[in-house]
């Protein structure tokens, strides 16, 4: 009986330390990956917003795990502190320069810190020192961004869907997509344009053989342009119209003057002009000085006549009548 109860407490012994043993085994797995019982040093970094990020989450550089969040202080309102625990096997290779941000394991999963190396030289981190911290993606806004994003998609597919009811309702526009003549009058249209083109074509080309000719002082404009006799004789013509265009103002305002002199006298009754327009008796004088000059005339031409047949002088204007027969 006694050799039975001591068999059952040998067994008991074994079963308590085989689970004090899988019980220490198992605390040191967790230690370890929480860095426990690991040789560790402290790496700090500071960031507006941890974004969720909790003490355990762990910490890798490179994509690598090589640590874990010790501790996150709130240093004041818009700075929080973030301890971390580093393996001592990092400390020959994270440098203060190194950058800091908080990510996601995955899409949504927990959050985790990221060491990304710089890749300037730079001095190793030691033992408390703060590292640089980056800009942290937000997965919340990203989330909101993509919410937002969905619903303008979805609103485009419903605008989309509209617009194709609209047209599959719409027989005019199926009538105008059957009809057999509207390739022949498009590509009608386009061999219209492609003719105006070139001749467009044709017509630059001639332009700027013009205007390279006005440039090389050929023809009249190129000459006005490039001349420059010609240009200072348009500017002497120009000058000499102006001062004929002067001369004529001057004319001008003395016969102006002259006019209104005579108006004047002509309202007073003075002058030669009044007294031609106006008197009456000088109009009879000037008819009847007149009446006198031409029968003097009258008379001159008869004793010319006379004399043409007096046979004194026949014989000079038989000789003046044959002279200019001559030069006829």
């Amino acid at each position: 009986m006694a050799k039975k109860q001591t068999i059952s407490n040998i067994k008991l012994g074994a079963f308590v330390l085989a689970g004090f043993a899988f019980l220490i085994l198992l605390l040191f797995m967790l230690g370890k990956n929480q860095n426990l019982f690991g040789n560790t040093y402290i790496l700090k970094a500071s960031f507006d917003n941890t974004q969720g990020l909790l003490v355990g989450n762990n910490v890798r550089y490179s994509g690598i795990q090589v640590g874990t969040v010790k501790k996150i202080k709130i240093v004041n309102d818009t700075l929080i502190e973030v301890t971390m625990n580093i393996e001592n096997r990092m400390s020959s290779i994270i440098k203060k320069n190194a950058i800091v941000s908080i990510g996601t394991e995955g899409f949504v999963g927990n959050k985790v810190v990221n060491i990304i190396p710089s890749k300037q030289p730079g001095p190793l981190a030691e033992e408390g020192d703060i590292l640089l911290s980056g800009k942290t993606l937000d997965t919340d806004k990203m989330l909101q961004t993509l919410g937002k994003t969905n619903d303008d998609v979805a609103a485009i597919a419903k605008g989309l869907k509209n617009t194709v009811e609209r047209i599959n309702k719409s027989s005019a526009l199926w009538s105008l997509l059957d009809d057999q003549s509207l390739p022949n009058d498009v590509k009608l249209s386009v061999e219209n344009i492609r003719l105006a083109t070139a001749k467009a074509s044709h017509t630059v080309s001639d332009l700027a053989i013009i205007v390279n000719d006005i440039k090389e002082g050929k023809g009249s404009v190129g000459s006005i342009l490039k001349d420059t006799v010609y240009a200072q004789n348009l500017n002497e013509a120009i000058i000499k119209i102006k001062s004929a265009s002067n001369k004529i103002d001057s004319v001008t305002t003395e016969i102006n003057e002259i006019v209104a002199e005579v108006k004047n006298d002509i309202k007073d009754g003075k002058g030669t002009v009044n007294a031609l327009l106006k008197d009456s008796a000088m109009l009879l004088k000037l008819n009847a000085s007149l009446d006198n000059i031409q029968k003097g005339t009258d008379g001159f031409n008869q004793n010319m006549e006379a004399l043409k047949h007096n046979f004194l002088l026949r014989g000079y204007f038989k000789k003046l009548e044959r002279q200019k027969a001559k030069e006829r």
